[in-house]
């Protein structure tokens, strides 16, 4: 008669351990030692709710600024790998656009140039990418007068026009100034609808005041166009 085979015990070795790779760090543009406080000095101080927080500061990229217009709805500029919220109401939005028109309306005499609304994102300077709220970019720029396929392409206007909004802070505004004389703008428009006035730069540490009762020029950039402040706040009220 047959005799069974003993039943093997089961095997109870623990299973050997899959260990991941570490993901690889992350990347910042931002010193690895600033605080939150550091970040908001660099930016000029703006309030903290223009601040996205995802991709981290320091972390974004080109790419993040245009996910962000089409997937959040939010105009974002790139300000040293953070995306910071451009804010605009309805008086800002009203101003650029009567700019914007004027503008257009000239260079259809004077083909100079083109014409971008506050849609305009531009790669300025390396991890800085601006969206004036209306600018003004000379063919010169555009190798056979053909604009780049690229939606954030490395480009500079030659005159940047910003509308002041209420969460603008100087220090902002400042640093702005900067990076666009930085970048070759040649002429920098800061329109101020609380003060009924603007100032008009021809660099970082040269700027006119343009009162109510005057108009801006577009001096040496768009010889011969002009915006009557008065004009530009006709339908604004005080």
């Amino acid at each position: 008669m047959a005799t069974a085979e003993p039943t093997p015990a089961p095997d109870t070795t623990p299973p050997a351990l899959t260990i991941s790779p570490s993901p690889p760090p992350v990347s910042s543009v931002l010193p690895p030692e600033w605080t939150l406080a550091d970040l908001l000095s660099s930016l000029g101080g703006i309030p903290p709710e223009r601040i996205r927080m995802v991709p981290a500061p320091g972390t974004a990229t080109e790419n993040d600024v245009t996910e962000a217009d089409v997937h959040a709805d939010r105009l974002c500029e790139l300000v040293d790998g953070t995306l910071v919220q451009k804010t605009a109401g309805i008086l800002e939005s009203y101003l650029a656009t009567q700019v914007a028109c004027r503008l257009m309306a000239f260079l259809d005499k004077h083909d100079w140039g083109i014409v971008l609304g506050a849609g305009g994102t531009l790669k300025i300077l390396p991890d800085q990418v601006r969206i004036p709220d209306v600018c003004f970019i000379s063919w010169d720029r555009f190798p056979n007068r053909k604009l780049p396929p690229e939606p954030i392409p490395s480009l500079s206007p030659d005159l940047a026009i910003e509308v002041l909004s209420p969460s603008n802070t100087e220090a902002e505004m400042q640093r702005k100034l900067r990076d666009y004389f930085a970048a070759g703008v040649r002429l920098v428009w800061y329109i101020d609808p609380d003060a009924r006035s603007a100032r008009s730069y021809t660099a970082e540490d040269q700027c006119v005041e343009v009162t109510e009762s005057q108009s801006l020029s577009g001096g040496d950039v768009v010889p011969g166009f002009k915006v009557p402040l008065s004009e530009l706040f006709a339908k604004v009220g005080a």
